[in-house]
């Protein structure tokens, strides 16, 4: 059976949270965009920790039955960006989060509240 963009947004979100990763922000841009409806931006600490949830994100998700369409930036980690068509993710640094505003240039769009289950002891990234 085929997920919602709205629980794969809320998978997404979850494994961002549990990876320790912040400033979490769904954005619905159903009818401002071609090419997804929704966006979700968050950062890292630095490039490992970028990179880091962007592959847990993508083995999250596999584990699902879903696959990126096309995902980038992962090796640089710097802006790992993850499209999986109807849900398009932007992880950053934060100094290139602030730099490219993504909020700002959607600033039309609606908010989406999350399911995040914050209870949920995060994990660490030690071990990466």
């Amino acid at each position: 059976m085929k997920r919602t963009p709205l629980e794969t947004l809320n998978t997404i979100a979850q494994v961002i949270y549990d990876k320790k990763g912040f400033n979490i922000l769904a954005l619905d841009v159903q009818g401002l965009s071609s090419i997804t409806d929704y966006l979700l931006i968050a950062e890292g600490n630095v490039d490992r920790h970028v990179s880091s949830i962007a592959r847990a994100i993508i083995e999250e998700l596999h584990e699902k039955g879903e696959k990126p369409v096309h995902s980038e930036g992962i090796a640089s980690g710097d802006w790992a960006v993850l499209d999986y068509g109807e849900v398009m993710v932007h992880i950053f640094s934060p100094n290139l989060r602030e730099r490219y505003s993504l909020e700002r240039l959607w600033g039309e769009s609606k908010i989406v509240d999350l399911d995040i289950d914050f209870s949920k002891p995060a994990v660490s990234n030690l071990s990466e």
